[in-house]
């Protein structure tokens, strides 16, 4: 029998990183995935560390092709795929911010491309693979930006949203085929991205305005609730976007 695998992007750093080491403690098979060679080589690195085991394929995951490329990488490495974390996301580089009326179409399609249009592409490679070999689980990153419009730039919040749209659209198509397909929502959480752009004080002083209970999430947090998902949830969970963001969905 193959052992379970999991694809996890933007498995180099922060929550990505995290997932891999929280699927390779629960045994499964990690394939690395992430543009940054080195910071995925390291991440496998960890996972060999802790008893597990991981492989590293650098991918774009705007690239059609190289999406495929990777789903084919870790059938072929490690005998299939039951599980997929897509995590990549953020602000790409070149790619311009600010108020909507000032971003530049190049900038909205970078963008956007990135936080929704790549996630579609892992889908659309992962569940060609996973129809034909009796379904499996799929667990994308949104954000508490999704409910939380204000806290973050429109082009984030709308690629947010449009990403709770995909999860629960594909759970309802692939149900009958035994795929789930679930997101988890982060709120402030500790990651090179939020610490780069606010500091350790700032993040800190973000979470105690926006978590109730003034707790910065750390990464560990988001990836342990992306492995229950995939691994221990039943499977009548599908559809779901599930908060983890240290109860500012309350609110």
């Amino acid at each position: 029998m193959t052992a379970q695998v999991v694809i996890v992007t933007g498995a180099g750093m922060g929550i990505g990183r995290q997932s891999a080491l929280a699927f390779a403690r629960a045994g499964v098979s990690v394939v690395v995935a992430d543009y940054n060679e080195a910071a995925g080589r390291d991440t496998v690195e960890l996972v060999a560390a802790s008893g597990g085991e991981g492989a590293f394929v650098k991918v774009d995951v705007r690239e059609e092709k190289e999406v495929a490329a990777m789903v084919d990488f870790a059938v072929a490495t490690f005998g299939g795929l039951h599980f997929a974390h897509n995590n990549a996301g953020g602000r790409p580089s070149g790619a311009g911010g600010g108020p909507l009326h000032e971003l530049t179409e190049e900038s909205w399609d970078a963008l956007v491309g990135l936080n929704l249009k790549a996630v579609w592409l892992c889908m659309k490679h992962e569940v060609r693979h996973m129809l034909g070999n009796g379904g499996g689980a799929i667990v994308n990153t949104s954000s508490s930006a999704a409910y939380r419009s204000s806290l973050t730039p429109t082009w984030y919040t709308a690629a947010k949203n449009g990403l709770t749209g995909l999860t629960r659209g594909a759970a309802k198509e692939y149900a009958a085929q035994g795929i789930t397909v679930n997101a988890v929502a982060p709120g402030v959480t500790q990651t090179e991205l939020v610490v780069g752009m606010y500091g350790e004080d700032g993040a800190q002083a973000l979470a105690d305005r926006l978590n109730p209970t003034g707790k910065l999430i750390q990464p560990v947090e988001i990836a342990e609730a992306a492995v229950w998902l995939c691994t221990q949830a039943p499977r009548s969970i599908t559809g779901v976007t599930l908060p983890v963001d240290a109860g500012q969905s309350t609110v």
